[in-house]
């Protein structure tokens, strides 16, 4: 099913060139996912939290999405739970905690897949807001 959010990441050019994939994204929920490349690394040889926090960011921008309107960031904040690595496939899960008014907030779970299961790497909390064509829009 395509929705708001689909269509959003279709034109989202800088998600889409660091080869973020938009697993699924309906209902206020979204699934992305990214490989960890060699100019992704940084000069401590792991990921670059700059890069951690773009998937997280896209996987919520596509989960506030998903309702229609254009719903763009009020505010995020990250806490770094373990380092990614070169060639890690990191997977961000983003859930709706609740919207009111023109407002949401939405969680963000960052995973590296391993063999012996899912490893969080980051934890993600974003704040929403749904523009107004009248005053937000220029």
């Amino acid at each position: 099913m395509t929705n708001a959010a689909h269509t959003m990441f279709a034109a989202d050019e800088a998600s889409r060139a660091l080869g973020i994939e938009l697993v699924e994204a309906s209902g206020g929920r979204a699934v992305a996912t990214m490989t960890i490349t060699r100019a992704m690394v940084n000069g401590h040889d792991i990921a670059h939290g700059g890069y951690v926090f773009l998937l997280a960011d896209t996987a919520f921008a596509c989960a506030c999405n998903t309702h229609g309107p254009v719903t763009v960031a009020a505010g995020a904040e990250i806490s770094f739970v373990a380092a990614g690595r070169l060639g890690d496939r990191l997977v961000a899960t983003a859930t709706e905690r609740t919207r009111y008014g023109r407002n949401g907030i939405y969680d963000v779970t960052v995973h590296r897949e391993t063999p012996g299961g899912p490893e969080v790497v980051a934890e993600f909390r974003g704040r929403s807001r749904v523009l107004s064509a009248k005053r937000d829009q220029a």
